[in-house]
């Protein structure tokens, strides 16, 4: 194998994994990207990302511009031949995308031109996708909108949630990279240009979407929780206060319930009426307490909420 000399630039989790796998296949990382370091948690404490916390566990060279629009001459001065981009989280500029000799990729979730933007796992759960996937493209300046070379596709079950399909297709774009990349080398690589007309957007998810609505179908009203776990997570308000869902299951039914309304314990989970159907919640959480079980949320202030409605 040549001694290909590459950038990478990512910030999540799935972003890693692709970092992980450039380093076992023997290509040469001379640098890694990522965004800077953000306070979290009630403590406010400074978190960095999964793709720093990977570059410090194997020694390479790491970049945190606040904007890299500004702050990316630095970077032009690496011998680089390939920059590898995953869910980095800031547009790159032009005269940096352009700097390698084999030009910039990203590994896009999703199958292009489906969902682009930065929440297309979310979005595919959310929207009760049957399938979703991982693509390879170039790099160009309009978000997401570059020639895709590669595709692989991963079905979406009915139970995934998108931390589910979030390891799903992490494991299959690793391998989608690895399979791709000599390809670009020797030139064998087929781009083709993705068509506008039928380019859907998934963007960020706002604090508004984290909102549950029970008045919908029980199928759109499930996607939708579902789309939300592990991270941001769904919610409602009941009686005043936020309650959050973490896991849940549905069933389709005939009732007479207002939907919102919170019926109890059946079928093992805390139930909840929407149109058609109940929410089955497993694992819940009240506004200032920790998650639980549905069993000892039920044991404890549930029975007192039965006949309330999630608003």
């Amino acid at each position: 194998m040549l001694m290909i000399k590459i950038l990478f630039m990512g910030t999540p989790d799935i972003a890693q994994v692709m970092l992980k796998r450039l380093l076992k296949d023997g290509y040469d990382v001379i640098g890694v990207v990522t965004q800077p370091d953000k306070k979290a948690g009630r403590k406010q404490q400074l978190k960095m990302s999964e793709v720093k916390q990977c570059a410090l566990a194997n020694h390479l060279p790491i970049y945190q511009p606040l904007s890299i629009r500004s702050e990316y001459q630095e970077l032009l001065k690496l011998d680089m031949d390939l920059i590898v981009t995953c869910a980095y989280g800031q547009f790159i500029p032009q005269v940096l995308l352009d700097a390698p000799t084999y030009g910039s990729i990203n590994v896009h979730a999703s199958l292009l031109p489906k969902w682009r933007g930065g929440a297309p796992i979310h979005k595919a759960i959310i929207e009760g996708d049957k399938e979703s996937g991982m693509s390879i493209m170039r790099m160009v300046k309009k978000m997401d909108a570059g020639a895709v070379m590669a595709q692989c596709r991963v079905a979406i079950t009915q139970e995934d949630t998108t931390g589910d399909l979030y390891e799903k297709l992490a494991v299959a774009g690793a391998d989608l990279l690895s399979e791709s990349i000599p390809k670009i080398i020797d030139g064998s690589a087929i781009f083709v240009e993705q068509k506008e007309e039928e380019a859907t957007f998934a963007y960020t998810i706002q604090k508004e979407e984290e909102h549950i609505n029970f008045q919908e179908d029980v199928q759109k009203v499930y996607d939708h929780i579902r789309g939300l776990i592990p991270f941001p997570v769904g919610n409602a308000i009941v009686k005043g206060k936020k309650i959050k869902f973490h896991k849940v299951r549905m069933m389709r039914c005939d009732h007479s319930y207002t939907p919102g309304e919170i019926i109890g314990w059946l079928e093992h989970g805390y139930a909840i009426a929407a149109k058609d159907g109940y929410i089955l919640v497993d694992r819940i959480q009240m506004e200032g307490k920790a998650k639980v079980d549905a069993k000892s949320f039920y044991n404890g202030m549930g029975k007192q909420l039965i006949g309330c409605i999630c608003e």
